[in-house]
């Protein structure tokens, strides 16, 4: 189902006449009502005149989430605090939170991306959608709670956490959509199994999950434990929230609304624009956001575009599994390593769980890597002989795809901490030497 066609189908040629109006109001906006943007165009010597065009926006400064840290909590508005009829915020878990604001207006576009993000996950108004994503100052609970409405399903408004209630309300509600984090799906697999409950007693059929990097293994052991079909929404609060896009029915990208945040892709050590096809970290411009203006935001989600029509029959930009974060990148002894690469060889093993952590830390100035895995309950057995070919079966495959050799530390089952929001899969000790 496709739910705006007009946008969502529209040919190149158009969105980008479309975006290049939008753009040069944006930055008319930005410049005129927000003195954080005035000034650091006044310092590159530009103003909104030198914007003609869509392709002029690489004349236009980053902005980067200290940049929002340095004006808390309402520096960036672009409207008097009296038109702003909502907040958010992020956790602020490595300093202060970050404070957006919405006009009536940017709350109306928000219901209407996540009501796209929806349909294209073939959710429809006869679908009752239990939101298991955290309410309050966090944009994911009433981000899609809005969606769902105004796609004229059914909202379970549940928030996170109380996994017993949930899985009751699951099963006498009848929901048939769970949209939540990936990682608490998997906590919510693993309840509903030791519930008693029958998984066919459940009405579940369709998976709406965000808020994190999930990988195509983990996709596949959700679906499977959970007799759904999983699909990816992505967002970010900087830019409004969860439904900056999401997957259609062939799973084969993520669909960006482009009519509303303008994607770029760069080189995140040059900033400069990447060549077609190849990956680069994701910069959005919010061409029609009137509380809030984000230009040029750098993301540091790492992925590649594809601008080919999707076999759904959207022409909107399609962005890949996101790579990794370029400020996530843990450097080991001098290499790369994300933690989506490990998820994916300890996902391709049959004898792990998908519950794992990254312990990093420095002896005798030298980094060290340990991978805490956690074992299936089937595989567990005191034969020291049997453990020691399964760490050496691990450590070869991680070995094989990082380019370093981590210490293994196999784990009983569900001894590694579960999540009910998003999953903390690194501890790195160094940043407290």
């Amino acid at each position: 189902m496709i739910w705006n066609e007009t946008v969502e189908c529209m040919s190149r040629e158009e969105m980008r006449k479309l975006q290049s109006i939008r753009l040069k109001n944006v930055v008319e906006r930005a410049y005129h009502n927000t003195p954080f943007y005035r000034a650091k165009m006044q310092e590159m010597g530009i103003t909104p005149d030198d914007i003609a065009s869509i392709d002029d926006i690489t004349k236009l400064p980053f902005t980067v989430k200290q940049d929002l840290r340095g004006n808390y909590p309402f520096g960036l508005m672009a409207v008097p605090m009296s038109e702003v009829v909502r907040l958010h915020a992020s956790s602020g878990t490595t300093g202060k939170p970050i404070v957006v604001g919405y006009t009536r207006k940017d709350l109306s576009i928000w219901s209407e991306v996540v009501a796209r993000c929806l349909a294209a996950c073939g959710v429809t108004r006869n679908d009752a959608v239990q939101v298991s994503y955290g309410y309050g100052l966090f944009t994911g609970g009433l981000g899609l709670h809005n969606g769902i409405e105004n796609l004229g399903g059914t909202v379970i408004p549940m928030s996170s956490g109380n996994t017993q209630k949930q899985i009751q309300i699951m099963h006498d509600f009848g929901a048939k959509v769970l949209a939540c984090t990936p990682s608490y799906a998997l906590f919510l697999a693993e309840a509903i199994k030791d519930s008693g409950i029958p998984r066919e007693e459940f009405q579940l059929k369709t998976g709406v999950f965000g808020a994190e990097p999930w990988t195509e293994n983990m996709r596949k052991d959700i679906e499977e434990k959970l007799g759904i079909k999983a699909y990816d929404i992505y967002g970010l609060t900087e830019i409004i929230g969860p439904g900056v896009g999401s997957e259609c029915e062939h799973q084969d990208g993520t669909h960006l609304w482009e009519d509303h945040f303008f994607p770029e892709l760069i080189d995140p050590v040059t900033l400069q624009p990447v060549e077609p096809g190849q990956p680069g970290e994701l910069v959005f411009t919010t061409i029609t956001k009137e509380g809030m203006p984000m230009i040029r935001y750098r993301t540091r989600d790492l992925t590649t575009l594809n601008y080919e029509p999707c076999a759904c029959g959207r022409t909107a930009v399609r962005m890949s599994k996101i790579l990794g974060r370029s400020d996530d990148m843990l450097i080991i002894r001098g290499v790369n390593v994300f933690p989506s690469q490990v998820e994916s060889v300890i996902l391709e093993m049959e004898e792990f769980e998908p519950h794992y952590l990254l312990v990093v830390d420095r002896v005798n100035n030298t980094d060290t890597l340990e991978v805490q895995v956690e074992l299936r309950a089937e595989f567990y057995t005191d034969e020291m002989s049997k453990m020691i070919a399964l760490k050496k079966k691990i450590a070869h495959n991680l070995q094989s795809v990082l380019g370093i050799s981590p210490a293994i530390k196999i784990v009983e089952p569900r001894s590694i901490e579960r999540s009910q929001g998003k999953a903390k899969r690194v501890i790195d000790n160094r940043k407290l030497i």
